[in-house]
């Protein structure tokens, strides 16, 4: 375990590793590092194939891609490609080479080079294809800290500056598999997790939690999860937590239309939660990505600095298109910074 030493000095710093070389990433971040949206104050560290990122520039530049910074310009690990890597098609190579960015990128947070850690997308496939049996890169990160860990999505309206959160209690697993990882103790640390993160932005934060049978259950009639789980680890939670405001467990089919409403809404006044908790995967990034897709950021909890992503994957089907939009990747960056100040 590589423990984190937090330093004044790098306190600007994001290291940013660039991803599947195959997908859109080092597109995204160059577009992202020369948008006036993004923070004046962060100061970039990019760990990648130099020779790739300046390949990249100049694709963009050719297709008439304004503002995107000459490579000359900015700090650069230089970790080259093995081999010369198709755009769309990711292999072996790909994985391997995201796999070795991404772990360098995390050992100059730890040795407090940097102040935060951005990644973009990786191939969970490529990775595999590599002999990287990790089913992420939060997943990585939780082993290389020797921290557990916790997904959680973040975005800021641009309607009214509200800020929306779903943390997701499992991840990548299968559908098959979810009732055997839905326990009492997890579900009792995710919730804590989750009022943690809200606790930053507001200090009695209301928190909501979804069902995972349709109509929560109706009461026992379409499953039993609701009525023999989380109903009473609630009524513990509560007696445990008297000023948090937790409501559930509410039909997932309704659970996301008050954030839905506020995220539109002109106003930051509105009867939305401060956070969701979602059961799994899929239950909380289909409204996530509906309501806030170009702003969500994928944020990684229990580590001992922080680390964002964009709420995307590779795309690969426009990789080498230079059609990516780096809207997530530019939250990304920004949330890193605010989250790591």
């Amino acid at each position: 375990m590589r423990q984190f030493k937090k330093s004044k000095k790098h306190k600007n710093i994001l290291v940013i590793s660039l991803g599947d070389p195959a997908g859109i990433g080092t597109e995204i971040t160059l577009k992202a590092l020369g948008s006036k949206l993004l923070n004046e104050n962060i100061k970039p560290l990019l760990v990648g194939c130099k020779k790739n990122i300046y390949k990249t520039y100049l694709e963009l530049i050719d297709h008439e891609i304004k503002n995107i910074p000459n490579p000359k310009d900015l700090d650069i690990i230089d970790i080259p490609l093995e081999k010369t890597i198709i755009p769309g098609i990711v292999n072996s190579h790909s994985g391997n080479a995201s796999f070795q960015w991404l772990y360098n990128a995390a050992n100059l947070v730890l040795e407090g080079k940097a102040h935060a850690l951005v990644t973009a997308p990786i191939s969970k496939i490529a990775w595999h294809k590599a002999g990287h049996e990790f089913s992420g890169q939060t997943e990585l990160l939780g082993e290389l800290t020797n921290k557990r860990t916790s997904m959680l999505f973040t975005a800021i309206s641009p309607n009214n500056g509200w800020r929306f959160n779903t943390l997701l209690a499992t991840t990548h697993i299968p559908l098959e598999n979810i009732n055997k990882h839905l326990t009492k103790e997890l579900i009792r640390y995710k919730l804590d997790a989750l009022k943690s993160f809200c606790h930053k932005f507001k200090e009695n934060p209301v928190i909501q939690i979804a069902g995972l049978n349709p109509h929560a259950g109706e009461e026992g009639k379409i499953g039993i999860e609701e009525q023999n789980l989380i109903i009473p680890i609630l009524k513990e939670w509560k007696i445990d937590n008297p000023s948090i405001s937790i409501h559930g467990p509410i039909p997932p089919d309704t659970c996301w239309i008050s954030s839905a409403e506020a995220w539109n809404s002109d106003s930051s006044k509105n009867n939305a939660p401060d956070g969701i908790l979602a059961l799994y995967h899929d239950q909380g990034l289909i409204p996530v990505k509906l309501i806030a897709f170009d702003e969500a950021v994928n944020t990684t909890l229990g580590l001992p600095f922080v680390r964002t992503s964009p709420d995307h994957g590779t795309a690969l089907d426009i990789a080498g298109k230079f059609k990516a939009r780096e809207k997530s990747m530019i939250a990304a960056m920004n949330n890193a910074w605010i989250l790591s100040q």
